[in-house]
């Protein structure tokens, strides 16, 4: 069965095309699912798959659009982060003691989709505990990246880039902390949008036995995956706005417009490596080219500003409260451990894996100081933003790597141009977003020599999200976005 016409069409493109009877809902769907029992035994992207709700709801909005309806996902397929709670089907984050959890009732950004007429084919790929840049678990098994069976999707929202990036269906919706949306968008040359912190409320993106309530999951967010920039939009707007179940959502939440419509106005602060984590020669060379781009369009371009908060010191920070959240989930055996190993620590160390281990022991007194340092860090990003309309930066240091299933994070590596580094140090550069809570674009920028896709993020001012997404629906106009894997484009 070759593919259809629709197979890697834009969710925009698709919506224009279901309100001109130009093709079915059904159609659709059916088209989508083809393509996954064609070629996910290869990928391994949808490790739950819901196909028969799927035509039930696909029906539906035919019989809604026959009678003139209107709404913003309308007959749209799309999948959703394993992470997310759907009623009857299962939520595990990969964890095998929750297999058989089945929660009774939707995730508030999946009743969202659905009132927005989302056609819902399955729930996406995860790593264990959503702890990993790579997406492999025991009860799923291991997602591979469309572009090289081999090597990694990215994650942990690595299921949902890959199915993307293999044309099942044009949106995803997915969640991010240490770059769970932006490295596998990265990874596998789609779009994904790390909201401003709090901007679309997580209800029932929690692991059992955690109830489905509001929580507040320090610097976690979720948010809309595309293979286009415009689409990141559609879905965002469908998400994003207060939690009925929270204090404060008498007001109605109006984001404010871009700062500008065309590229020659926008003002970019441009950053290709650093020595905290450096970037690979494909990856700064591919940022070089984005920059001499931009820049023949009109683009401001600067390369430094001493507006720019310490990438390290701000970088340490980060792992220290990154940590201090996660340590929350560990066994009391391998907190205590880490406590013991934290006491020992040399007050000079200051590496980033030093740090990590001092957040897993952090106390509420120090992460209170620790918030406080956040607070002057995100004063000196609004200045920033006075002077600057985005920040261009890396998402990782390298293209898509060979799988890695060593169960000990911190003793793996990360070889870039022949020196290895500690794999969870790539942390820093997906945390200049996450630790402030600022708004982050993640867009593709080209393939490597070896056919490996690679992309940038665009870092907004706080709450100006459509200030980054527009500015990537520019460069995807200017420059283009999205290619197909050779071996899934049929």
């Amino acid at each position: 069965m070759a593919k259809s016409q629709w197979s890697f069409r834009t969710a925009t493109e698709i919506s224009a095309a279901l309100a001109a009877r130009q093709v079915s809902a059904v159609e659709l769907a059916q088209d989508a699912i083809g393509r996954i029992e064609r070629h996910d035994p290869r990928i391994n992207a949808i490790c739950v798959r819901d196909f028969e709700r799927a035509l039930d709801a696909a029906r539906a909005a035919d019989a809604a659009l026959a009678r003139g309806e209107t709404r913003p996902l309308l007959g749209i397929p799309l999948t959703v982060k394993e992470s997310f709670n759907v009623a009857g089907l299962p939520t595990t984050w990969g964890i095998p003691a929750q297999k058989d959890f089945r929660p009774p009732e939707d995730a508030l950004a999946i009743s969202r989709v659905k009132d927005a007429g989302g056609v819902i084919l399955g729930k996406t790929n995860v790593p264990l505990g959503l702890g990993d840049w790579q997406s492999y678990n025991d009860i799923y098994g291991t997602t591979n990246n469309p572009y090289d069976l081999s090597r990694t999707p990215g994650g942990s929202s690595g299921g949902s880039s890959a199915a993307l990036a293999a044309g099942y269906g044009p949106l995803s919706l997915g969640s991010d902390i240490g770059g769970s949306l932006r490295v596998p968008a990265f990874h596998c040359g789609v779009y994904a949008h790390k909201p401003t912190f709090a901007l679309a409320p997580a209800r029932g993106n929690t692991p059992s036995p955690f109830p489905a309530l509001p929580l507040d999951r320090d610097m976690a967010v979720i948010g809309p995956m595309a293979r286009s920039a415009l689409d990141l939009s559609l879905l965002l707007d469908v998400i994003a706005g207060p939690d009925p179940l929270e204090a404060g959502t008498a007001y109605k939440l109006v984001l404010p417009p871009p700062r500008h419509s065309e590229l020659k106005n926008f003002r970019v602060l441009l950053i290709d490596t650093d020595p905290v984590m450096p970037t690979s020669a494909v990856v700064w060379a591919a940022i070089d080219r984005l920059a001499a781009g931009l820049g023949k369009a009109g683009v401001r371009i600067e390369r430094q500003s001493p507006l720019l908060p310490d990438f390290a010191a701000s970088s340490r920070l980060f792992m220290r409260m990154l940590l201090s959240f996660v340590a929350v989930g560990f066994l009391p055996e391998v907190y205590a451990g880490a406590k013991a190993a934290a006491a020992n620590l040399p007050a000079d160390d200051i590496s980033l894996a030093a740090e990590r281990l001092r957040g897993i022991a952090l106390s509420h007194r120090d992460w209170v100081m620790a918030d406080g340092a956040r607070g002057h860090l995100r004063a000196q990003w609004r200045a920033l933003f006075k002077t600057f309309d985005a920040v261009i930066c890396p998402v990782m240091p390298t293209p898509a790597y060979p799988h890695d299933h060593s169960e000990e994070q911190e003793t793996r590596r990360i070889n870039i141009d022949g020196k290895d580094y500690s794999y969870p140090d790539q942390l820093a550069w997906p945390g200049i977003a996450t630790l402030p809570g600022l708004p982050a674009t993640a867009i593709p920028i080209g393939l490597s020599p070896e056919g490996l896709p690679v992309g940038v993020q665009i870092l907004g001012p706080w709450l100006e999200d459509r200030t980054p997404l527009k500015l990537a629906e520019l460069i995807e106009r200017e420059f283009g976005g999205f290619v197909p894997p050779p071996a899934f484009d049929d």
